[in-house]
């Protein structure tokens, strides 16, 4: 349910509706602020307290006393902090903490108090919501998300761009210790056991095991750290299942402490990493999934998705956080469009997936414009690989960050560290995007006229440049460089036609 937040008159200022979302999980609590396109909104406010709700489940049945008083301090001032932001519509959802706790009615009482109408969840709809958040970051998802969240762990069945069949167990990592402590083995046989009874041994043989949920982002950020991979971005990153066992090994002989030094792993989930890890290695091997693939978008996400309608759902995530970014930062907001229409010609054996990327890169040409002339190329780097995209993996933002570094006036080198993340042919394509879109914007100024009015093609061995006798004067010495520069690249001769 959404509803409107305490009535204020000021959301009529705001220029683009701000929608807001309040989580009571079973380790956190946590209010999200979203402004911007529907398909995709950025995060203007993100704040979160370990209140660890859940902990005290395992052996008392019970939200403990500490746990309450810190939610309460937690969801009065995200409730004031909601009301500051003039929100429009706000969202308190609570999980499975507060659904399998004897004293949970405590903790809605709290909400009620700070002026939140909570919506208690039950398994099912936390699975459908954490399966439809993958979705929405990553449309051709097939294969099993699993959700791992303080009280509860949920395996989703998405494939096709929906929810399949899905299955809730008391499986959070605030219960894997107390399951552990009853002796070696006690994890395996009870997991081995739920998910037996479940119907889903084996269920994830060939498919991918989607992860969600802080503990197994942060058991990703450790694997990052140890392999050194060179991109501080967690979505889409991908594990192996024997990434899973040696972690369980590392983990075992490391203390805390070193731990919470590993960067991006938040301290407040070092003390979980070990169980977390258990299960998953334990849950690897009974769904039979080789592979794991990280997923930065779940059950938050997954509610804004739910409520969209379909054909907004259709929109690719990724060209849609593209084009808004281009239109906020660009000087022209229809420029990435035509010029990849523009470029398109010369690179028509592109696949639908590299066609894709390189409309990506091109609605970003000329979010750069305002950077100093001399990291023009290098600010091209940074936007590709650690905007907030998702869709796309780090293959896809290195040959972004390729195309938008070449563009830029970066060349034809391959900036570090996108040599690592991507292979040389398809760099070497990349390359040639960056040299394109860099002809495109010298001959058009940004504008879009001389786009509309000229054309690019693949002639023969030849790069034609064609323009309409009245815009001869468009082409230019420098315009003749990047065009014989391009065709060099690209194996071809220039030719200009008025």
């Amino acid at each position: 349910m959404s509803v409107a937040l305490f009535g204020t008159s000021k959301v009529a200022t705001v220029s683009e509706p701000r929608t807001a979302i309040i989580d009571i999980g079973s380790n956190s609590i946590r209010l999200v602020v979203y402004q911007g396109p529907a398909r995709l909104p950025a995060i203007l406010f993100n704040e979160k307290v370990m209140a660890g709700l859940g902990r005290g489940l395992a052996v008392s049945g019970t939200i403990t006393g500490a746990s309450l008083r810190m939610a309460k301090s937690a969801l009065h001032r995200f409730a004031a902090v909601a009301r500051e932001m003039e929100v429009d519509r706000l969202r308190t959802v609570a999980t499975a903490a507060v659904r399998d706790a004897s004293n949970g009615g405590k903790l809605l009482a709290i909400a009620e108090a700070a002026g939140l109408e909570v919506e208690l969840l039950s398994g099912e709809e936390e699975a459908i919501a954490a399966g439809y958040g993958v979705l929405s970051a990553i449309p051709e998802a097939d294969g099993i998300v699993g959700d791992l969240g303080g009280g509860s762990l949920e395996l989703i069945r998405v494939s096709g761009g929906a929810v399949q069949d899905r299955v809730s167990f008391p499986l959070g990592v605030l219960r894997i210790a107390a399951i552990r402590g009853k002796g070696p083995g006690a994890l395996q046989r009870q997991v081995a056991r739920l998910i037996e009874a479940a119907g889903w041994s084996g269920r994830g043989e060939g498919l991918p095991l989607y992860l969600v949920g802080g503990s197994w982002r942060s058991l990703a950020r450790l694997d990052m750290h140890l392999r050194g991979y060179p991109l501080p971005v967690i979505h889409q990153y991908a594990m192996p299942r024997g990434a899973i066992t040696r972690m369980s090994r590392t983990i075992a002989q490391v203390n805390k402490s070193w731990l919470r030094a590993v960067p991006g792993l938040q301290s407040g989930r070092a003390g979980t990493l070990s169980d977390a890890t258990a299960v998953l290695a334990v849950l690897l091997k009974q769904l039979k999934c080789e592979r794991t693939i990280v997923s930065a978008y779940g059950l938050r996400e997954g509610l804004l998705y739910q409520a969209l309608d379909p054909a907004t759902r259709a929109l690719d995530p990724l060209i849609v956080a593209a084009r808004d970014e281009g239109r906020r930062h660009g000087r022209f907001a229809e420029h990435g469009d035509l010029l990849d229409g523009w470029i398109a010609p010369l690179f028509a054996q592109d696949s639908p997936a590299m066609a894709r990327l390189r409309l990506a890169a091109c609605l970003l040409a000329d979010v750069g414009w305002r950077a100093n002339p001399d990291f023009r190329a290098e600010r091209g780097v940074e936007i590709a690989l650690h905007g907030n995209w998702v869709g796309i993996d780090g293959r896809g933002r290195a040959l972004m960050a390729q195309a938008l570094f070449t563009s830029l006036g970066g060349g034809t080198e391959v900036p570090a560290p996108v040599g690592v993340l991507a292979p040389p042919a398809d760099l070497k394509r990349a390359i040639g995007w960056g040299l394109a879109m860099r002809l495109g914007q010298r001959l058009s100024g940004g504008l879009e006229g001389p786009l509309r009015r000229t054309r690019l093609s693949d002639e023969g061995g030849a790069v034609v440049l064609g323009a309409p006798s009245a815009d001869r004067a468009l082409y230019s010495e420098a315009v003749e460089r990047r065009h014989t520069t391009l065709a060099v690249a690209l194996g071809r001769t220039a030719i200009f036609t008025a």
